[in-house]
């Protein structure tokens, strides 16, 4: 298990953590394995992209709906972060928000000046406006490369400015050039919030669940409503109020392992909120040790199996109906992790064959140190191994190398811009931003009805490779997918 420590200002990165990789080429199973014998990262010679940590702080923060975010840095590195303010006007219908607000998204535009003279006084006096315009009830400050380089004492800044407001000022560190790893761009943020938002726990409340999770949908309420709970979804669409107190839930669930991997650890070690020992429910093998790990933890067992009995029940004839229809299918996954992992758990439950993967990268290992919530290793002990599987941070040539070469039937993604990319190749593609849609018993079936849509509906894309111009080289195309990885031609 690692341990957290919640007295320094900064998160400890994944890579030294939790040992995460973002270059490997072979097998699932290969993989999992490597986790017992010391898993080594391989390098590129050649990158075409890179995500940033600073996106991924910003996607936990800017939808808080009473906070504020500043951007510590030059202005283009706030440029990313106004897509949240998209995700969250699409978004909140499906979590019932009745009153939106509008995103707070600040930068304090550091100039060359700054970067001699230091920037910390520009900081303070942002801190100061950005209050008066809002009124925030919390101000999360994101650290961007150069505000790293010049060394400016933000935690100070901040620190003092809390005492002058009055409100929580958090200091979230997440350069760009801290990890290669982007994903530690979410640590740093749960890892300021449980610093200075999150307070011990008042009392024990057995009606409330925390749930940590991107935007998707409300499909918990109806999962928690017979074991009496309701779900507290961390961050996004939450309140500074929600969030101080979800030290008093009676279990915390994730969407993503990935994702809620460190908070979990967190409120599981310093707050007492037991995280449950089970990968997110997707698939059926996965959704009934779900609910069974749910409902060990909160002592009603008996409840667990009368949800599952009655789900199968309903959700299985429709579950088999479209595995006769997606028997002897293919298809390729491209998502983050631990999604990733999830996506090819659909398709084993659908009888659908994965012919390959890029997943961004890899934890061989989950801060709770449970296998239980390793969802890529379930997959494996479920449905079997799936080959040309690569660990790939977004590099587009090498998915449009291996997309080539395979021909899938259809391409899944999470990402937006990965579709695209089958779309050219003639390849139906499927892009579902709701992470919760294929969760559980009934998201099979939508998931599944979904991919059999793409696949009967192929025309456009059949005459959109007829026209498009793909930028790759004929030689590019010939070479291995894996050329500039570690241990390849290239490298």
């Amino acid at each position: 298990m690692s341990k957290i420590n919640l007295s320094l200002p900064e998160v400890q990165i994944r890579e030294i953590r939790i040992n995460s990789i973002t270059g490997y080429q072979g097998d699932a199973k290969e993989l999992v394995e490597a986790r017992e014998f010391g898993l080594k990262d391989k390098e590129r010679s050649f990158s075409q992209c890179l995500g940033c940590a600073t996106s991924k702080a910003a996607c936990m923060t800017v939808l808080i709906q009473d906070g504020a975010v500043i951007s510590h840095g030059p202005v283009g590195c706030a440029s990313c972060l106004h897509e949240f303010a998209f995700t969250y006007r699409v978004n909140y219908p499906l979590r019932g928000i009745e009153r939106p607000t509008p995103r707070r998204i600040f930068s304090t535009n550091l100039k060359e000046k700054d970067t001699v003279y230091g920037g910390n006084i520009k900081l303070a006096d942002t801190i100061r406006e950005v209050y008066e315009r809002t009124k925030a009830n919390a101000i999360f400050v994101l650290t961007t490369c150069a505000a790293g380089i010049i060394g400016d004492d933000v935690e100070s800044v901040c620190n003092e400015a809390e005492e002058e407001l009055g409100i929580p000022v958090v200091a979230i560190f997440c350069e760009g050039f801290r990890s290669k790893v982007w994903t530690t761009g979410f640590d740093a943020a749960y890892h300021g919030i449980a610093r200075k938002l999150i307070q011990k726990p008042r009392k024990r409340r057995n009606d409330m669940i925390n749930v940590i999770n991107f935007w998707g949908s409300d499909v918990f309420s109806e999962w928690f409503a017979p074991f009496g709970a309701k779900p507290n979804y961390i961050t996004p669409f939450s309140t500074v109020n929600g969030l101080k107190y979800a030290s008093e839930a009676v279990a915390t669930v994730q969407a993503c392992s990935t994702l809620g991997s460190y908070l979990g650890a967190v409120l599981e070690q310093d707050f007492g909120v037991p995280e449950i020992p089970a990968a997110p429910p997707y698939g059926i093998a996965q959704t009934d040790r779900w609910f069974r790990a749910l409902g060990k933890v909160l002592g009603k067992e008996e409840i667990a199996e009368k949800i599952i009995a009655e789900k199968r029940k309903e959700y299985l004839p429709k579950i088999e109906a479209l595995r006769e229809k997606l028997a002897g299918k293919t298809a390729y996954v491209t998502a983050g992790a631990a999604h990733g992992h999830a996506l090819l758990d659909v398709l084993g439950e659908l009888g659908m064959k994965a012919v390959g993967a890029a997943i961004f990268h890899h934890d061989p290992i989950y801060d709770s140190g449970r296998q239980e919530n390793d969802q890529l290793a379930q997959r494996v002990a479920d449905y079997g191994n799936v080959f040309n599987y690569n660990v790939c941070n977004k590099q587009e040539f090498e998915l449009v190398n291996a997309l080539n070469r395979i021909r899938p039937d259809v391409l899944l993604a999470r990402h937006g811009g990965m579709t695209l990319w089958g779309a050219k190749l003639g390849i139906p593609s499927l892009l579902i931003g709701d992470e919760h849609y294929s969760m559980g018993y009934e998201g099979l079936v939508n998931y599944g009805e979904r991919i059999l849509e793409v696949i009967e509906n192929d025309e456009f894309v059949k005459n959109l490779e007829k026209h498009a111009i793909n930028p790759y080289t004929k030689w590019w195309l010939e070479q291995p997918p894996y050329y500039f990885l570690e241990g390849g031609a290239g490298k």
